[in-house]
């Protein structure tokens, strides 16, 4: 990326394992970036203490090629959702982001917590019964 920005990573969508598309992907220390288009160009960026969660996904013809998916979920409300699609060598990728938001975090004092929420409860098939 020509902005000065010093960039650890960078990467193109792939297609048939060729990085021949107008999509390009750039992590910085603090900051993940999608750029898309030729001629009209878009960047979008996650600040990357707002991860709240990063996946990967790697399908048989994307094993095939040696690219993946990594979608990284944001507290971000213009984008929420990033998908960094048929990126080579996904799961160091996500270990990489990873280990950047983080460090981000901790140099940011946030603290993270995890909210476990399956839903409305079921109700308890045991709850009709009296216990004596």
């Amino acid at each position: 990326m020509k902005t000065g920005i010093d960039t650890i990573w960078e990467d193109r969508k792939r297609i048939l394992g060729m990085p021949i598309s107008f999509t390009k992907y750039y992590l910085s220390e603090d900051r993940l970036f999608v750029q898309t288009g030729l001629l009209s160009m878009k960047i979008e960026e996650t600040l990357l203490y707002r991860v709240t969660d990063i996946s990967a996904r790697v399908g048989l013809f994307q094993r095939i090629f040696g690219v993946g998916t990594i979608v990284v979920h944001s507290s971000d409300k213009s984008t929420p959702h990033i998908a960094l699609v048929n990126v080579k060598e996904p799961l160091v990728v996500k270990e990489l982001i990873h280990k950047h938001v983080e460090q981000m975090k901790v140099s940011r004092n946030i603290r993270v917590s995890e909210f476990l929420d399956d839903g409305p409860s079921a109700p308890d098939p045991c709850a009709h019964m009296e216990h004596k």
